[in-house]
C-alpha cells in the first residue's frame, strides 16, 4: 500500500490586471496581497475552533474599543475635538481605537 501525502496550496497571481487589486471577501473565496503577488484560497472554516479565555477577553476589548471609535467619529463635535489631538496624517478611526486600548489596557 503506498503512501501518499496530499498538499493542499493555494492559487497564486502575479501581474494580472484582473487580480492585482483584488483584497478580502467573495463569497468563499479570500483574495490577499503580499508584494506583487495575489494569494487566492478558501474562506476558513472555524467552526470547530475553541477560543480560550484571553482570546474572547481581547475580542470582547476589541469590540468595545470599536464601539467608542464609533460613538466619537458619529459625533461632530467629538469627532473634531478628537482629531485636534492626533498626529496630521494619522487615520481618527485607528487613533480613536488605540486610545481606548491604552486607557483600558490589562496585564
Amino acid at each position: 500500500m503506498s503512501n501518499f501525502t496530499y498538499i493542499y496550496s493555494m492559487a497564486t497571481s502575479e501581474n494580472n490586471i484582473v487580480t492585482q487589486a483584488a483584497s478580502g471577501r467573495i463569497g468563499n473565496v479570500i483574495f490577499k496581497n503580499y508584494g506583487d503577488k495575489t494569494v487566492i484560497s478558501r474562506y476558513p472554516n472555524m467552526t470547530g475552533v475553541v477560543k480560550t479565555d484571553k482570546q474572547v477577553e481581547n475580542q470582547d476589548k476589541f469590540k468595545a474599543a470599536q464601539a467608542y471609535a464609533k460613538s466619537i467619529l458619529n459625533d461632530p463635535v467629538k469627532k473634531a475635538e478628537f482629531i485636534k489631538t492626533i498626529p496630521k496624517g494619522k487615520i481618527a478611526y485607528h487613533a480613536a481605537i488605540s486610545a481606548y486600548l491604552k486607557l483600558n489596557k490589562t496585564t
